[in-house]
């Protein structure tokens, strides 16, 4: 920054920690006064403040000297946990996507062919706002199309990640542990030129892939069903839980269409084995499916509530049979640098070199995990690609 220390820097970087002003004076020595003058303009920070700062936040110190990158504006963000997650942890995960959105439109803008963008929208609204038969109709509806605009056919859905990317949705994850409350989130953006960004970030812990899947799906069904108009702080609690229950009713029928999947239940519907031999089949956890049969009345609600005491009584709630560790396949991210250090075009030293020239100047340590990189990547001595055309790569992880 030709200026020097950029203040907005400052409340970012305590944004994108989890932290506040009062935090960094404890573990900093520096007054609150000071620090706000800092992130307010008002005041220029000597050299040695910047590495307290850099520091204490795990920042690049040079981080705090540049400009901002291309603004984006965060219009909404959908959170899965949003009742138990503190508003702190939400902001936090907000400044991280919103640091993965500016990588996103880094490699976009110099590496990507992204001309074969495909809108995630389609043509049917969601005008059924009330919890009624009619709302669960037009949603199923709406899975529907969704399917067959995506060209998807009426069967199992070999990767929701790759149908997500290769529909203008980028999808990446973040570490969690069992005391994180928040496990999945969508995010819409606007870059400067104005169009419509969203991203999708999965924690990544103790869940299995079915379930992985089954976030993605309902994070999709956010993207589709809703107005994303709403600040997500100012959503009441019913209207919450009613968004949250139309975007997990859109995922049972996006991943379990209506037809297909009472075709292969049978006259079998009651029995907890069948659903173990489905799981196979559909890659969807039994939970899923047990609900799936009682919302298209292929069991009553008395058998519903019956085998939901059944799998508690089996111990299957939090671990069910046929769990496979979960993690997302290579990343839109991991897939351009990947091929870009395999045809010698950059290393990872250049790499941060421009996006540093970018004013994307975070460490390492952050780059990979906002990107789902493997551990290394960007400090290994690696070589670099060509333009890429996403779609054309992504279709061959799908071979």
């Amino acid at each position: 920054m030709k200026n020097g220390f950029n203040g907005n820097r400052l409340k970012e970087a305590l944004q994108y920690r989890g932290k506040r002003m009062a935090d960094l004076t404890g573990e900093t020595g520096i007054s609150r006064q000071s620090l706000s003058a800092y992130a307010n303009g008002t005041n220029k920070p000597p050299l040695e403040n910047v590495w307290a700062i850099a520091n204490a936040l795990h920042f690049p110190p040079d981080y705090f000297m540049q400009d901002d990158p291309p603004q984006l504006t965060t219009e909404i963000t959908y959170f899965r946990s949003q009742a138990s997650a503190t508003k702190m942890s939400r902001e936090e995960q907000k400044a991280k996507m919103k640091q993965a959105i500016s990588l996103f439109d880094f490699f976009s803008r110099n590496y990507i062919d992204y001309d074969d963008y495909v809108a995630p929208k389609v043509s049917t609204e969601l005008t059924e706002t009330s919890d009624t038969p009619e709302m669960y109709q037009q949603i199923e509806s709406i899975a529907d199309e969704v399917r067959a605009a995506w060209g998807l056919g009426r069967g199992p859905i070999e990767s929701v990640q790759n149908v997500l990317e290769l529909h203008g949705i980028i999808v990446t994850g973040f570490p969690v542990s069992n005391n994180d409350k928040i496990d999945a989130f969508s995010q819409k953006l606007k870059n400067e030129e104005g169009k419509d960004v969203f991203i999708v970030a999965l924690g990544i812990g103790q869940k299995s892939i079915q379930r992985l899947r089954f976030d993605m799906s309902h994070e999709l069904g956010h993207i589709i069903l809703h107005s994303w108009e709403d600040s997500d702080d100012e959503l009441q609690r019913d209207r919450f839980n009613l968004i949250e229950k139309q975007a997990n009713i859109f995922a049972s029928a996006f991943l379990l269409p209506r037809e297909s999947f009472l075709k292969d239940l049978g006259n079998n519907a009651t029995d907890l084995n069948r659903y173990r031999e489905l799981k196979r089949r559909w890659n969807v956890s039994m939970q899923a499916m047990i609900y799936r049969a009682w919302q298209i009345e292929a069991i009553s609600s008395t058998q519903f509530q019956y085998m939901m005491r059944q799998f508690s009584k089996n111990g299957w709630r939090k671990k069910e049979p046929g769990d496979r560790p979960a993690d997302i396949n290579d990343t839109v991210y991991k897939i351009a640098i990947k091929m870009l250090f395999d045809g010698g075009y950059l290393t990872p030293d250049s790499l941060r070199d421009k996006l540093f020239e970018a004013n994307i100047g975070l460490g390492t340590d952050d780059l990979e995990e906002l990107m789902h990189l493997d551990k290394g990547t960007l400090t290994e001595e690696n070589r670099l690609s060509k333009i890429i055309n996403l779609n054309s790569i992504l279709k061959r992880v799908e071979q």
